[in-house]
């Protein structure tokens, strides 16, 4: 009789249906613990709602309890590392793929000078910072915002500027000189001395206070699907450096301003 009792007990705790685990996934967990526990014990530790067994039945299933003790050991320890597995997964930074101003070689950049795309949108990390005489010559800047910055006297020459911000940003005496400033906001900047020479400076975004007034040079710079207001645009048409073709667009400065020949 103790033998057939033993051999169903044994059936009982053996032989669990798997839908019954994935149900009980919590109890599992528990169990598996207290296995751990019970494993590294001299004395076998019984969880409240699991079938008990008498001594004598576990002395007679326990053929080598050394054996069963490894075992529910090297159980309970693989399931803690598939419960712990979740936890330790890093993701992937959100914005990795976006590069721009988030490359680390830009020190000024990266400790709050401006901001980087994140998730398509511009956030603004700090306003106001002194970027004066910066060198971000060849960068990859696309979508940085120097918003209320100072930028002055520094050099953008060949930069990817595409949709990056110069909000109401001091950027006297910068060169721009074949950069490429699509999209970008300059919102109440000034260019006062600031070379724009082979910029393709297409479907900017400007204001009526923005001021092109005393800008250096803008041979060869692409105004294609730029608004301007209409006494900027006569001031740029009448510059005496209005004239050229973009290198990288093919497109006349003149025919890009819609300036009346």
């Amino acid at each position: 009789t103790i033998k057939n009792n033993n051999n169903n007990s044994k059936e009982n705790c053996h032989h669990i249906p798997t839908d019954t685990m994935v149900r009980s996934l919590p109890s599992i967990t528990i169990a598996c613990l207290l296995g751990s526990a019970s494993a590294f014990s001299p004395c076998p530790i019984h969880p409240q709602g699991l079938a008990l067994r008498s001594s004598s039945e576990l002395h007679a299933s326990s053929i080598n309890p050394l054996e069963d003790r490894i075992g529910a050991a090297a159980t309970a320890l693989f399931s803690i590392g598939l419960l712990l597995t979740p936890l330790v997964s890093t993701p992937p930074p959100a914005h990795a793929a976006d590069g721009g101003g988030s490359l680390a070689a830009n020190t000024k950049i990266t400790t709050g000078g401006a901001s980087t795309l994140q998730s398509g949108r511009t956030i603004t990390i700090t306003r106001g910072v002194n970027l004066d005489r910066s060198d971000f010559k060849g960068q990859n800047l696309k979508g940085v915002a120097f918003q209320q910055s100072i930028v002055r006297d520094t050099d953008f020459r060949g930069a990817n500027l595409v949709g990056a911000s110069f909000f109401d940003a001091t950027i006297d005496g910068s060169d721009f000189e074949g950069a490429d400033m699509s999209l970008c906001n300059v919102e109440m900047a000034q260019f006062n001395r600031a070379n724009l020479k082979n910029t393709v400076v297409r479907e900017m975004y400007v204001s009526g206070s923005t001021l092109f007034e005393g800008v250096k040079d803008i041979e060869g710079s692409d105004w294609s699907e730029t608004f301007l207001r209409a006494d900027q645009k006569k001031y740029l048409c009448n510059h005496p450096t209005a004239k050229g073709t973009n290198p990288t667009t093919g497109v006349d400065t003149r025919e890009s301003l819609m300036c009346l020949d």
